[in-house]
């Protein structure tokens, strides 16, 4: 699962204007929207309901919450990052200020797993974590993101 065929460039978030984690979500659903052509609120509604379920904040400052919604044709990915920690209720409790919402189709359940692994690998990596908060552009961190399959094609 390669993170450009989710990611778009306009796709990255590289300063959250929200301060609180409804905020965050409801500004990740408008980004969402952009990308996708859906409803903001209806994206919004998807990523609370998962929430509700326990946050996906999981951990290291990092989120990635996710949803499915039945009119999509594809998976889609928003990356955000916040220039100060929100309040998550993150696995470890600790503020994050790196998400990355993914948005799938209702029947792409393997791709949306696969996705969500990819995604978390990528995060997990502390280095990659520092990088993306050092990026000084959305086009930086879009390249970061998506560098090793630069790599690999190359």
């Amino acid at each position: 699962m390669d993170i450009s065929t989710i990611l778009s460039p306009t796709g990255v978030i590289p300063a959250l204007r929200s301060g609180a984690k409804k905020a965050v979500l409801e500004e990740l659903a408008e980004k969402a929207a952009e990308v996708t052509g859906r409803d903001a609120g209806q994206i919004f509604s998807v990523l609370l309901d998962r929430e509700k379920l326990g946050s996906t904040g999981v951990g290291g400052g990092v989120a990635i919450p996710h949803g499915k919604l039945g009119d999509l044709d594809r998976l889609y990915m928003v990356f955000a990052r916040a220039q100060n920690p929100i309040e998550f209720d993150a696995v470890d409790e600790q503020p994050v200020d790196l998400f990355c919402m993914l948005v799938a189709p209702e029947e792409a359940g393997a791709d949306h797993l696969k996705a969500l692994a990819r995604i978390s690998r990528l995060l997990r990596n502390q280095g990659m974590c520092e990088k993306l908060r050092g990026a000084a552009s959305a086009d930086a961190i879009y390249a970061l993101l998506t560098q090793d399959e630069a790599e690999q094609a190359a």
